[in-house]
């Protein structure tokens, strides 16, 4: 989330009328992230996050907005897309795709326990059996396909040690892709982004996931590898802590049982997870895009846990 597109409370008020929420009271942009143009909305009927999208197509966003309408509608704490008087999820702001959602209370954890990760393991796994039968398919747009074409991208930035690990690493993950282990995987609906910023809690009690513009159908296990890389390391080393990722794996366990298939595939799996964050990282460290408010992301962070995971088992599944 960041401000490529700015939009002002007059801008919007001519807009807002398409939706049923009232006058627009107040417009603060959202610095975090750095995909899209997101704002806080206030209106007479409430809060909400307005998105101006700026990658992805009004083609494209039907499966991110319905996919959220979906599992809300079976529960799952996620933010719901407000529809216009038409019915319309997806509607031109400034000539760019944008959608309100409801806000989720809460503030997100960014000092994760035991506690936290156990709701969000359990809630992770509620939310991939609550999406098989979303009838919508889109791969994930930053999957090996992705990789394959921006890793020569990136390449003639990087030192000679680093340039070794991505061309291993790649190597390695388009094997195993390949392998019939990989083709044994549980797949559907993810989220493939779920890090802390991205969860809110108050207190102990996990209130929602948001930011879905990342989804896309692919392994669960993907899923839940780039959400423990995240939420169950040490971030200045990023060494596993075994106990938040016993909590988080148990409790998503308890819900949606791992297969034998994924306990072999988990350790590839958590160096995938941290391959595309980090040529995700050295791509837009590289290619940088213009913005009002853009902090990004340091590569070096899923370096190191590229090579930790590499040199180091993780806890099993089970």
């Amino acid at each position: 989330m960041a401000v490529f597109t700015p939009v002002t409370l007059d801008d919007v008020h001519q807009w807002i009328k398409q939706f049923p929420l009232g006058k627009p009271t107040a417009l603060r942009g959202i610095a975090s992230g750095i995909e899209n143009s997101n704002f806080f909305l206030d209106t007479e009927r409430g809060e909400y996050v307005l998105t101006i999208f700026e990658n992805l197509s009004f083609a494209q966003l039907p499966f991110y907005l319905q996919l959220m309408r979906h599992l809300a509608d079976r529960q799952i704490l996620v933010p719901a897309p407000i529809a216009s008087h038409d019915g319309e999820l997806i509607v031109a702001l400034h000539g760019k795709p944008a959608a309100i959602v409801t806000k989720l209370e809460g503030s997100s954890q960014l000092a994760p326990q035991a506690v936290h990760c156990t709701e969000v393991g359990a809630m992770l796994a509620r939310m991939h059996l609550a999406g098989r039968d979303y009838p919508l398919h889109q791969p994930n747009l930053r999957g090996l396909d992705w990789w394959t074409a921006t890793a020569p991208q990136v390449l003639p930035h990087l030192s000679a040690s680093n340039a070794d690990l991505l061309q291993t690493e790649m190597q390695f993950q388009q094997a195993f892709a390949a392998s019939d282990t990989y083709r044994q995987l549980q797949t559907g609906p993810v989220h493939a982004d779920l890090f802390r910023n991205n969860v809110m809690f108050d207190g102990d009690r996990l209130t929602g996931f948001f930011d879905f513009y990342f989804a896309g159908c692919d392994t669960w296990l993907f899923d839940v590898a780039v959400t423990v890389n995240d939420w169950c390391i040490d971030l200045a080393t990023g060494v596993l802590d075994v106990a938040r990722v016993r909590a988080l794996l148990d409790a998503y366990q308890r819900v949606r049982p791992f297969t034998e298939a994924e306990q072999s595939a988990w350790q590839p799996m958590l160096r995938a997870g941290a391959l595309r964050f980090w040529l995700s990282r050295l791509y837009d460290y590289y290619q940088p895009r213009e913005a009002e408010m853009l902090t990004p992301h340091d590569p070096t962070h899923f370096e190191r846990i590229l090579r930790e995971r590499i040199a180091t088992l993780a806890p099993k599944l089970f």
